[in-house]
């Protein structure tokens, strides 16, 4: 899947979020997942250490208020905020991005999983079929090796999938924060793109 944010991302963006007005722990997991429209629900071990960093920073303070601990932004934290505001206009058009290409992996995955489950279960019908009329082993060696097949298929898919959306997040990432894209790593990439997949058709033919 598609991560939401790139590294060291989250920490900025927690300061970001703290300088809105004091939360307390679940209610930061909560805003994290409503802003990314529930694609990104990160667990405590996430959060809680992120926070102790930043309150040994300087950057948060903590108090208990109840059951629930209270964290707040200090004046070094708004200054960080402040400073890094051309970041954080990155890491939101990158949060973007990255949302949009979880809901369209999640409509893929849907689609290629209702066509994947079509043509198993007609593949299925077909093996139950030539089983029945010929009732051999090597009937049921072809169908287990159809099933392995498509098995492996299905990873690659996925793989596939993975890789793509993670490159073109890194890549929008780092031109919306104002980084240079040298034509020759891309021209280097497809060129690496192209020798993978030469490779992968030698082997599979």
């Amino acid at each position: 899947m598609t991560p939401v944010f790139s590294h060291g991302d989250l920490r900025l963006y927690l300061l970001n979020l703290l300088g809105e007005g004091p939360r307390h722990g679940y209610d930061i997991m909560q805003a994290l997942s409503d802003r990314t429209g529930g694609t990104y629900t990160p667990s405590a071990g996430t959060i809680y250490p992120r926070l102790a960093k930043l309150e040994e920073e300087g950057l948060v303070t903590k108090r208990i208020e109840g059951r629930k601990t209270v964290y707040e932004i200090t004046a070094a934290g708004r200054a960080e905020v402040l400073a890094r505001a051309g970041d954080m206009a990155g890491i939101e058009a990158g949060i973007t991005d990255s949302v949009r290409l979880i809901a369209d992996e999640v409509r893929a995955g849907v689609k290629d999983a209702m066509r994947s489950l079509h043509a198993d279960l007609a593949a299925a019908a077909r093996d139950a079929q030539s089983v029945g009329a010929r009732g051999s082993a090597a009937t049921d060696s072809r169908a287990d090796a159809r099933t392995i097949a498509r098995t492996q298929l299905h990873r690659a898919d996925a793989a596939l999938n993975e890789i793509r959306a993670r490159v073109r997040v890194e890549l929008r990432t780092h031109v919306t924060r104002g980084g240079a894209l040298d034509p020759a790593v891309v021209d280097d990439f497809i060129a690496r793109l192209e020798a993978a997949a030469t490779a992968l058709q030698e082997r599979i033919r």
